[in-house]
């Protein structure tokens, strides 16, 4: 993966209007730390008719993406099919990270074994049974964009950080 792009995010109601510098900004390998080791992500849908809808999964980063499963009949899975666009938060707030990107149903199942396995060593206990039985999804969020904020930074409002993916 190409590293995604740093910036400062638009942030219109700072009083001290951010430098289009880097300097202070979060590095990926931060934000990646933090993807890695969050135990719970709050994912965020849209229902039909546009209505928010946020959840707690667990998930892991694998191969420059966010993946997790769910059951085909979960208000998430139905909203996925319905609007594909979702966003991810780690779970502690005063270091997080949130990725807006789109959601991919993976049905081949040798990407399930492979899953399972990271799960495995993630979670602990095997999930592969579950997984393969379940009939459930398995979901890739490839990230758009990505957030960072890290309340312990030195300066807060100078460490705030967006990150752009490439499109592939």
């Amino acid at each position: 993966m190409i590293e995604p792009k740093a910036s400062r995010p638009h942030w219109p109601d700072a009083t001290e209007k951010p430098t289009s510098e880097t300097t202070g900004l979060k590095s990926w390998p931060w934000a990646l730390e933090r993807l890695e080791k969050s135990h719970n992500y709050w994912i965020a849908t849209s229902r039909p008719g546009s209505r928010p809808h946020l959840m707690l999964v667990w998930g892991v980063w694998w191969q420059d993406a966010f993946w997790f499963s769910t059951g085909p009949r979960t208000r998430k899975a139905k909203n996925i099919a319905a609007d594909p666009h979702c966003v991810i938060g780690t779970e502690k707030a005063d270091e997080a990270v949130i990725l807006e990107g789109t959601a991919e149903e993976i049905k081949d199942r040798s990407v399930w074994k492979l899953i399972a396995q990271v799960y495995n060593r993630k979670y602990g206990g095997d999930v592969e049974p579950l997984l393969m039985s379940s009939g459930g999804c398995v979901f890739r969020v490839k990230p758009q964009i990505a957030f960072g904020q890290d309340e312990h930074a030195e300066n807060f409002t100078e460490s705030v950080t967006r990150w752009h993916f490439s499109e592939e």
